[in-house]
């Protein structure tokens, strides 16, 4: 688990309830009567979700859900490690031959650089190769902007809804302004939703989107690597060369971490 997101949504919990109780609201029976209020939930909750519903399929709609559970998540992607293993390879194909990527394939865990392996073995021209690599690598990218719209759409939605139910508390308060006595509180109750709608957009939604993004960012760069190092074994590059090519997707500081690695390895 990725403790920087589980502990971004605990802390922004902590500073709302650190302003609600700094503001004015000492005890529980306070806070709970003051910023609790069952219509607006329903409003801008039920209301987004219903928005939600009327945009996806229901299984389309479950399945962004578990977007959630992936931003939890810390996938540990190292690309200096991926370079070390490319170059690892490409000595192996030097020395034995493209053919002897076969073996060493079926121990890789990365499904991606096993198929892209599989294809140099087999034979298949440069081009197809990069074509049906990259094919997947948009597909999957497609999948994963599909699942970061989901939590943008749902950012936008809330604070919508929320003003739907400002509004309707609004119009149920001028229809008693001959109450003055109601207008305060009923005026509190009217702006609850949006306040909620507000904590839903900026404080889960924008977060998750934005975890989202970086992964996704992570994962196609890391495949993008792969790709560049496959086909330049197939091409029979040197394996330094190879290394300088790949070492450009690189910060400097993790070019010099990974020279260190493999000067050692020499």
């Amino acid at each position: 688990m990725d403790i920087a997101t589980l502990l971004g949504i605990v802390l922004g919990f902590v500073m709302v309830i650190f302003g609600i109780v700094t503001s004015g609201s000492t005890s529980l029976k306070a806070i709970t009567d003051a910023f609790v209020d069952l219509p607006s939930i329903f409003v801008t909750i039920g209301g987004s979700i219903s928005g939600m519903l009327a945009s996806y399929t229901f299984k389309t709609f479950l399945g962004h859900l578990k977007g959630f559970s992936i931003a939890m998540k810390d996938p540990k992607i190292d690309n200096a490690q991926v370079i070390s293993k490319i170059i690892e390879l490409s000595n192996t194909a030097r020395k034995e031959g493209l053919l002897a990527l076969e073996e060493v394939a079926q121990g890789l865990d990365d499904e991606f650089m096993k198929k892209g392996i599989l294809l140099i073995v087999d034979g298949t021209e440069p081009e197809l190769v990069r074509g049906i690599l990259e094919t997947e690598l948009v597909n999957l990218d497609t999948r994963h902007r599909s699942t970061i719209g989901f939590f943008d759409n749902w950012a936008a939605l809330a604070p919508a809804w929320g003003m739907i139910g400002t509004l309707i508390g609004l119009v149920n308060m001028l229809k008693n302004l001959s109450d003055t006595a109601s207008i305060g509180p009923s005026m509190a109750v009217a702006l609850l939703t949006t306040l909620y709608g507000s904590l839903i957009a900026n404080w889960i939604c924008v977060p998750i989107s934005n975890k989202l993004k970086l992964q996704n960012n992570d994962e196609y760069q890391l495949k993008e690597i792969v790709i560049e190092g496959l086909l330049s074994i197939q091409a029979g590059e040197n394996p330094r060369v190879i290394e300088e090519k790949l070492k450009s997707f690189l910060a400097p500081s993790a070019r010099t971490s990974l020279s260190d690695e493999r000067g050692g390895e020499g």
